[in-house]
């Protein structure tokens, strides 16, 4: 799947679920109870033991789900997920370096940022999406609001502290994806090998996605 490709697939799945496990046999569990409930995308967190090989077995195991690595943090950890077969990378911040290296393999780049200014850099260096992490602790749905309104036409990705309760307002605030980590992905439902919950899970948290798009404005607004 190209980048061009990519992009409105993910949009058009709403969630991006971060995958940090243990161990890599939690990850693979995890991976697989996520595709099993509906949503055919992951990001693997370099924080994760054995990532890269995490990332290579989902790869080989089925082409048609999109695999992507989180938490990359320097150029040579996005070379490595690169040969591992990563569609798509995220950081923690804006790292220009890990952007340019992204754009020269032709692999969708998902900058962190948090700031307008940061918002306004990986605009300019050309991020098909940009995380907003953590955007919980800086006001949630009504920080997504209050930056939508200046960046009518920039993707944005809700990460950090998305829960149930707040998933759906994300969304009706102008969040494009949601980033959904341990609220999908329960440690101890991947412990206890619990596919059954983590299936609920997806299911409810794309059932907020769907939601929170109903009566969306084009602006992220929610039309009354």
């Amino acid at each position: 799947m190209t980048k061009q490709d990519l992009l409105p697939r993910m949009e058009q799945i709403g969630i991006i679920p971060a995958v940090r496990a243990c161990s890599a046999a939690d990850a693979l569990f995890a991976c697989e109870s996520v595709f099993g409930g509906g949503i055919p995308i992951v990001e693997i967190t370099m924080t994760t033991p054995d990532a890269t090989s995490v990332i290579s077995e989902l790869v080989r195991a089925d082409p048609d789900v999109i695999v992507g690595a989180g938490t990359v943090l320097d150029l040579d950890t996005a070379r490595t997920c690169l040969d591992a077969g990563a569609t798509f990378l995220t950081t923690t911040g804006l790292d220009p370096e890990i952007v340019q290296f992204a754009h020269q393999h032709h692999i969708l780049i998902i900058p962190g940022a948090l700031t307008p200014t940061e918002v306004v850099m990986a605009r300019k260096a050309g991020a098909g999406f940009i995380k907003l992490f953590p955007c919980s602790s800086v006001g949630g749905p009504s920080y997504i609001r209050a930056l939508r309104r200046p960046f009518p036409d920039v993707r944005l990705v809700a990460s950090g502290g998305v829960t149930q309760q707040t998933a759906a307002d994300y969304i009706r605030a102008g969040a494009d994806v949601l980033g959904i980590g341990q609220d999908l992905l329960p440690r101890d439902a991947v412990r206890a090998r619990n596919w059954h919950w983590i299936h609920e899970l997806a299911r409810r948290f794309l059932e907020m996605v769907k939601e929170g798009r109903t009566g969306k404005s084009k602006n992220g607004s929610h039309v009354d």
